[in-house]
């Protein structure tokens, strides 16, 4: 009998949230990582675009149309703070959790990245409309 073997499909894309200025914080941010760590954290990634939706322990909404990625690394914990634009997943924001809790600065990092992302898109649909 022949079995026919299929290749998972990504259900969700992920993308790194750009500046004005060209500049991936998030891939910055890796790149100051071990590449043991960017792997993990990297496959946790794949998890959630290869399953979504997905919960815990990988994934979870934290509100305002924001979800984080949590990665348990060998001696800390990552985060990744993203959000959905256009059927993409927009990785926002990274950072190493030295907290219970997500500090302020980060939460608010990512919603300042998500409302610049959605303010440039709304721009870019109005000019393709005039």
């Amino acid at each position: 009998m022949l079995h026919l073997l299929t290749r998972p499909q990504r259900l969700v894309i992920a993308d790194f949230y750009q500046t004005e200025l060209g500049r991936e914080p998030v891939r910055e941010w890796l790149k100051t990582l071990t590449p043991a760590e960017r792997q993990v954290i990297g496959k946790d990634v794949r998890k959630v675009e290869y399953g979504w939706p997905l919960g815990m322990p990988t994934c979870a909404p934290i509100g305002d149309g924001l979800w984080e990625i949590r990665t348990h690394l060998e001696n800390r914990i990552a985060r990744i703070f993203f959000c959905f634009v256009r059927e993409k997943m927009i990785l926002l924001h990274g950072f190493i959790k030295k907290s219970r809790v997500a500090p302020t600065t980060d939460l608010t990092l990512a919603r300042d990245r998500k409302a610049d992302l959605e303010r440039r898109l709304s721009t870019t649909l109005l000019r393709q409309r005039t």
